[in-house]
């Protein structure tokens, strides 16, 4: 993984919240949301929260976790977060880095990472970190994006831009978000890291947007995708995303398109 996958900065974090959140994150995060009112924790630790797309669906179930901790490495991202939850007592913000957290020991009945693992540079840390904080009984509920041809939208943005930049083509979405999708190599990562057991679902969705121009304003400017195409060509970044809209609509249709999505979630037990 590059460095820069990480660099949700700047412009990113409120475009990445405008429009790539609604587009492939919300579902899931009611999904993840249900799955930990399942559980029914008190204590609740969210690691790469982003924007804060798990931490609204997780506040608004009843009945909703007593604290609720949500971290993230990107203050960016974490402020766009905080916005819209500020007044919510039950919440803790804190800029966290996921492989070196600020708890101690045995501090939550859970830890939720929804679509943040791909970006974890050392996994195994990551790993045993969140099996460090739970408590004997807790949980590690996270989840990751299946490989990029299960995943329609982002595989043809890819194309297309590869088709943009032959000689160098942008590979962050490949390369990151659906880089780490391997159910058996995660299974023994999380294993290895002290957890007792593993439950996994194949989760399938739809992925649905106004127009093909909208869902290429997500990809191209609202991820690190954004910082590839700019150290390309620094006047760019309209007429990459002009690409991928064309590309789209040739695939998709024209009007509101949708595609599909597949994602991976797990629920190691302490």
């Amino acid at each position: 993984m590059a460095a820069a996958d990480k660099a949700f900065t700047g412009s990113i974090a409120e475009t990445y919240e405008e429009h790539l959140v609604p587009l492939i994150f919300q579902s899931y995060a009611w999904d993840m949301a249900e799955r930990l009112r399942r559980i029914g924790p008190t204590d609740v630790l969210e690691t790469a929260a982003g924007t804060g797309v798990v931490t609204r669906a997780i506040a608004s179930v009843d009945p909703a976790p007593a604290r609720l901790v949500v971290t993230d490495l990107n203050q960016a991202m974490l402020d766009v977060a905080r916005s819209s939850l500020a007044k919510n007592a039950r919440i803790e913000w804190r800029q966290a880095d996921a492989l070196a957290l600020p708890f101690r020991d045995d501090s939550f009945d859970a830890v939720v990472c929804q679509f943040g693992l791909m970006f974890f540079p050392d996994k195994a840390q990551g790993f045993r970190e969140a099996r460090r904080v739970l408590r004997q009984t807790g949980k590690f509920l996270f989840s990751v994006w299946d490989c990029l041809s299960a995943n329609e939208f982002a595989a043809a943005v890819t194309e297309a831009l590869a088709q943009m930049f032959p000689h160098d083509p942008p590979r962050f979405l490949p390369r990151t978000p659906h880089g780490y999708h391997d159910v058996d190599a995660i299974r023994r990562e999380t294993l290895s890291a002290g957890f007792s057991d593993v439950e996994i679902d194949i989760v399938e969705g739809v992925s649905r947007c106004a127009s093909s121009r909208e869902a290429a304003i997500a990809y191209c400017q609202g991820t690190p995708l954004r910082n590839e195409i700019l150290a390309r060509d620094p006047s760019g970044l309209e007429r990459a995303t002009q690409h991928a809209a064309e590309a789209l609509e040739r695939r998709f249709g024209e009007g509101p398109i949708e595609g599909r999505i597949q994602a991976i979630v797990f629920a190691a037990i302490h």
